[in-house]
């Protein structure tokens, strides 16, 4: 928000302007650290609609967050300022909504703010985690090595997300074309291509007049059938949105048998490498736990988690707790993070489970596209032969006839 301001200088004479800044504290203390004595300052008058400044493709992506995550990282072990640094940042940010917040944290900062309460005051851009790494730097004087770990954990986990959503692409494209190739035949081809027929008086076969009956079905109902499958989405939604419903979904997933392995790999990788990150940056192991827990991103292993929390706190090991569920905590995970314990190198041991998890993963998603693109290739084949011989049968009737 902007300030009017009137001021004097340290020579006594009055000078008034605009002053931009987030709360009418910071803009004070601004002034102040130019060396002026406020004598009177007014919020701008609200912008009217017309007058406001119109932006397009303002969200705030996670590639954003990522790439201002490693420039600060490395411009702030260049032993460039923290204010300074923000502002060149908010310089050649692209996106305008994010520039604006890194302006508005650089001037809370000049006015007194630690870093991570600023960033505290945009919970929708930088997630729990990401303050706490940034407080525990500010707190061990090792804020250069927090920004460092922080910057590589947002890139291990950016990544491992694209990958992901890369390898449902072609899964996708394919069950798109078959959806698409049922719908011109079933409601454009198919009925022009009967009416031909039935006009020879022709006997059309079993499998024709099956496909006959579906489309005149789906003419009927489609309307009332989309309105079920949205209300019965929307339902699940709202369900999966609760405490309940999100740990009956979270359970049921990792009981299926295809994708349960490659979902426990995944979980199992973030926490890992979560913990590690946070118990690198300096913070105390059962407030790391807590942390995680809500960053895991299901809500069985974020029970058991907050349960080794507890028990932390009672003074038992992490990996006793986690040795208690074996069907989502495998041995060797649980073993690797005793040796972590005993040692005292936890952050490092976890480090490997990360390294290890990540190639199964890798491993794991490989394995899934070589058995669902030939299924997705089976099931089109079957889908458009089933169609053609609906088509062909009749045709050939009519030849042999």
């Amino acid at each position: 928000m902007k300030f009017n301001y009137q001021a004097r200088t340290q020579e006594g004479q009055i000078q008034t302007g605009v002053v931009e800044a987030s709360t009418r504290e910071v803009a004070i203390a601004l002034l102040q650290n130019q060396g002026l004595f406020v004598t009177l300052l007014e919020e701008e008058a609200y912008a009217p609609v017309y007058a406001r400044r119109i932006t397009f493709g303002g969200k705030i992506s996670r590639k954003d967050v990522v790439l201002f995550s490693r420039q600060l990282s490395i411009m702030f072990k260049s032993k460039i300022p923290l204010v300074e640094t923000l502002r060149i940042l908010a310089a050649q940010t692209q996106t305008y909504v994010f520039k604006e917040k890194i302006i508005e944290i650089s001037e809370e900062i000049e006015g007194g703010t630690s870093f991570s309460v600023a960033l505290s005051r945009y919970p929708k851009i930088f997630s729990s985690f990401y303050i706490a790494m940034v407080r525990a730097g500010e707190a061990s004087g090792k804020l250069s090595e927090a920004l460092g770990y922080l910057a590589e954990h947002l890139e291990r986990d950016y990544h491992l997300k694209n990958k992901l959503r890369g390898a449902m692409v072609y899964p996708a494209l394919i069950f798109f074309f078959v959806l698409m190739v049922l719908i011109l035949m079933i409601f454009f081809v198919f009925p022009r291509f009967v009416e031909v027929l039935e006009e020879t008086g022709a006997e059309l076969p079993v499998v024709t007049l099956m496909i006959l009956g579906l489309a005149d079905s789906l003419k009927k109902w489609g309307v009332f059938l989309i309105v079920i499958t949205v209300g019965l989405i929307i339902f699940i939604v709202r369900y999966y949105q609760t405490p309940g419903g999100k740990k009956f979904f979270d359970g049921a997933f990792l009981k299926i048998p295809v994708i349960n392995n490659f979902l426990k790999m995944l979980y199992l990788s973030r926490f890992a490498e979560n913990l590690s990150t946070l118990i690198s940056g300096g913070l105390p192991i059962a407030q790391a736990l807590e942390i995680a827990s809500d960053i895991v991103g299901n809500a069985v292993y974020e029970e058991i988690i907050l349960d080794a929390r507890d028990g932390v706190r009672r003074g038992e090991p992490i990996s006793y707790r986690l040795s208690q569920s074996p069907e989502v905590f495998p041995p060797l995970f649980y073993q690797m993070t005793l040796v972590g314990e005993k040692t005292g190198t936890l952050d490092k041991t976890l480090i490997s489970v990360v390294d290890f998890y990540n190639q199964e993963t890798d491993r794991a998603i490989d394995g899934l596209l070589s058995i669902v693109e030939p299924v997705l290739i089976m099931f089109l084949g079957l889908i458009v032969g089933g169609l053609m011989i609906s088509v062909l049968m009749p045709l050939y009737r009519l030849t042999t006839f």
